[in-house]
């Protein structure tokens, strides 16, 4: 059988600001305590970079506006909120793109652990969301993305990835019945 595991990615306190739900994290958590309640490992995916970003090149329209020191380790802004903090044992990674993928070792970690099934949440949806689901179905993994444990500036922009695009590649649920299918 086939290992799951959930992805919580970009839930850094400075993201999580920019968006305007403020009720997103109050539908995040309770996918993250399910997972762990039933030993679905929660892997987390955090952009980061070193100081002076020397990862970033100046053709790179998103990553080259950023301020200087800004996702760096000495970024508190960087930190993954709080009301999703990682516990002792559950696995970091840092990405220096978009994609879950691109500059770590996300691949590594959830092969050695037998990871096939991924379960997709985070900010935002047209970013990290998209490009990690497109890569992953490249690599062949099963994939299910919780709907409404993914957010993104643009409501519209959510609707149609999460309605059109992602059933291509991805079961698309909400975390109530991910959860609900998880204890049958």
């Amino acid at each position: 059988m086939t290992r799951t595991a959930l992805l919580v990615m970009d839930v850094q306190a400075g993201i999580v600001g920019r968006i305007a739900d403020v009720t997103y994290l109050d539908r995040l958590t309770p996918a993250v305590a399910a997972a762990r309640a039933v030993g679905v490992p929660v892997v987390y995916v955090v952009v980061g970079f070193r100081p002076g970003h020397p990862e970033i090149s100046a053709n790179n329209k998103s990553f080259g506006a950023l301020a200087s020191g800004v996702f760096t380790p000495d970024d508190p802004t960087a930190a993954i909120h709080e009301a999703v903090a990682p516990r002792p044992g559950e696995v970091i990674v840092t990405k220096k793109r978009v994609s879950a993928f691109a500059g770590s070792d996300l691949e590594l970690v959830l092969r050695a652990q037998g990871v096939g099934h991924l379960v997709l949440t985070g900010i935002a949806t047209s970013g990290v969301v998209l490009s990690t689901l497109r890569q992953a179905a490249d690599l062949d993994y099963r994939l299910t993305v919780l709907e409404d444990a993914c957010a993104d500036a643009d409501p519209e922009v959510h609707r149609v990835l999460t309605t059109k695009v992602f059933p291509r590649q991805a079961e698309v649920t909400s975390v109530a019945d991910w959860v609900a299918g998880l204890s049958s």
